[in-house]
Formats: structure tokens, sequence, C-alpha cells
């Protein structure tokens, strides 16, 4: 599925890009951009079906489940190239491919239901407990991959019940991301738990940025007479 958010769905699309060319440019950064790549795909994936409230029951669940093969390639290669990576990175295929089927079959279709009854101060709390629980988790394991997804899922629905676009959330968003990440270079100790925080926020950001609304001034001429001119003598 594609998003309609078109910045996010660029910067989604080169995380991707660098994702998959991360054994040429640094494998050790490869379990850090999956990660994020869970966080902003699943957020995509909760945006673009706008159709899951329409469907009841096990009809949802079956739909759901019939067009994920197509949405499973990218992981598929993804997979490969932790493989291709090196040894210390091979046991991360594993974990990429448990994780989305953990997320593609058990998560979204038990998340869609219950993330949409959640208040908004309730998805904030679960979005709290999701990075608590990330920061438990050894980095690379399926747990931690499957929480990443449910933090997209949860990130894109309290998305949606606030205010997109408006100057002062995406202000609060985009500090929020530089706050966090510039925390996970300063203190290697905040990382398990600041890396996702920052990757959460910098997706909403992007959210924001993509439906930041404009008030366009149409140019017009002063006075409603046209020119006028003023004639002085000496």
């Amino acid at each position: 599925m594609s998003g309609e958010l078109r910045i996010l769905g660029v910067a989604h699309g080169l995380l991707l890009g660098l994702v998959l060319a991360s054994p040429m440019i640094g494998p050790d950064l490869l379990p850090w951009g999956v990660e994020a790549l869970f966080i902003i795909a699943a957020f995509q994936l909760r945006l673009a079906d706008r159709r899951w409230e329409s469907r009841a029951g096990l009809r949802g669940w079956a739909s759901h489940i019939r067009m994920a093969p197509g949405r499973l390639v990218p992981w598929a290669g993804t997979a490969v190239v932790a493989v291709i990576a090196g040894p210390q990175q091979a046991a991360l295929a594993g974990s990429i491919l448990a994780a989305i089927l953990m997320g593609e079959l058990l998560i979204y279709p038990v998340g869609a239901y219950l993330l949409g009854r959640l208040p908004r101060r309730g998805l904030a709390a679960l979005i709290l407990l999701l990075l608590i629980g990330c920061s438990l988790a050894g980095q690379g394991q399926p747990a931690r991959l499957a929480m990443a997804f449910a933090l997209g899922m949860s990130g894109c629905v309290f998305w949606m019940r606030g205010p997109d676009g408006e100057a002062r959330s995406t202000m609060l968003t985009a500090s929020a991301a530089g706050v966090a990440l510039l925390c996970a270079l300063i203190l290697p100790a905040t990382t398990a738990f600041a890396m996702p925080a920052g990757v959460l926020a910098a997706t909403l950001t992007l959210a924001h940025l993509s439906v930041i609304r404009r008030h366009p001034d149409h140019w017009r001429l002063r006075g409603a007479g046209g020119f006028r001119w003023r004639l002085t003598g000496s």
C-alpha cells in the first residue's frame, strides 16, 4: 500500500534504499535502519488502510491477509540484505521475517481494532509503554522489531486524532526528534529508548509537513480604481 503523505513517502523510499545499500555503506547501522523501517512502514500501512473500519470481524482479517504477500516482498529483500551484511547480522534476517509475520498476521489486525477505540491520552500512554518495551528488548530481536511495528501503528492513529499540519505541532515533533537523536549521540546509554522515540517523532514531523496548511496571499492592486497619477506643479 502506498501512503498519501508525499514527503513521508519519499523519506520511506529513501530509508528503504539506504537499508538495502547498508552492506556497502555501514553494516553496523543495519539494525537501526531496519527498526526505523518497521516504524515508518507500520505508520504508512495504517494510514493507507482506510477501509479497515468498514470490514467487520474475520472478513477484515481475511482481507488484510490476502493483501499481505505484496507487502512482504520488500521485507524479504531486507532479510536477504541482512544475510549479505555478514555473519554478525545474519540473525537479523530471521528476526525481520518473524517480526513482520507477527506484525502482519497478529499485531495489525488486533491493533487496528483496538487502537481506534483508545482516547488520545490512552494512545500516548501506549506509545510510552512501547518505547519502554523497545528499550528493554535487545537490538535486532524479533520482540523489539514487533514493538517497533506496533509503535508505528500507534503513532499513526495518534497523528490522525490530532491537529495535522499546524506549525505548533510540527515544531513540537521536530524538537522532540532533535532532542531524542541528540540524546542518542551524546548519551549512549539512552540509545535504546531515544532512537525509536526520535524515529517516531521524525515520522510525525514529516507527516505534519506533508499536509501543512498554506494560506496564500493573492496578489492584487491596492485600491479599487486602478492607477492614479498625482500631478504636481512647480
